[in-house]
This record gives structure tokens, C-alpha cells and sequence, in this order.
């Protein structure tokens, strides 16, 4: 403990004295990035998972039909021009 004490020409404890708080601050810091890469995440809400529920109208139905190709696009402009009309009403209605 001496040496420590009495680095160099008896200068104190020398750059040494820094390697503990470091060592700290990394594992403080370490236990939150795992922390948020796990726990917390699950908490928010990924942003590549889909909501449970929400996401069921029929216009996104509607979408997703047509994107993954089992409409055309005449088909999904007739039907999308049907949905905005009968929900429009209800929406301007309320």
C-alpha cells in the first residue's frame, strides 16, 4: 500500500488512481445498455412489431391485399373509392 501511496518522488497515487472509477462507470454503463437492449425495450414496443390490435380496418386489409398482389390495382381503387365513401360518412357523421 506504500507504493501506491508514495508514487513516483511521493507524488500520490499517480494515474492509477483513475482505473477503478472507469472500471465503475463501464459497468454502470454496460448494466444499462443491457438493460435497455432487454427489459425496457419489451416495455415501449419494438417498432418492428405489429399492435395486436388497430391495425384490422379494411382499408389496411385492403392494402395489404394489394400489396402482396392478390388484387390489381383497378380492383383495389373501386374498392378503396367503396370503403372511403361508407366510412367517410360514419366519420363525418360523429
Amino acid at each position: 500500500m506504500q507504493t501506491l501511496a508514495n508514487f513516483g518522488d511521493g507524488g500520490g497515487p499517480g494515474p492509477w488512481i483513475l482505473l477503478f472509477p472507469v472500471l465503475w462507470v463501464l459497468a454502470v454503463g454496460g448494466g444499462i445498455a443491457l438493460l435497455r437492449r432487454t427489459v425496457w425495450r419489451g416495455r415501449r414496443g419494438a417498432p418492428w412489431r405489429q399492435p395486436a390490435a388497430g391495425n384490422d380496418s379494411p382499408i389496411t386489409v385492403l392494402g395489404h391485399r394489394f400489396a402482396s398482389g392478390e388484387i390489381d390495382e383497378d380492383e383495389y381503387w373501386r374498392r378503396l373509392s367503396v370503403l372511403n365513401e361508407e366510412f367517410g360518412r360514419r366519420s363525418g357523421a360523429a
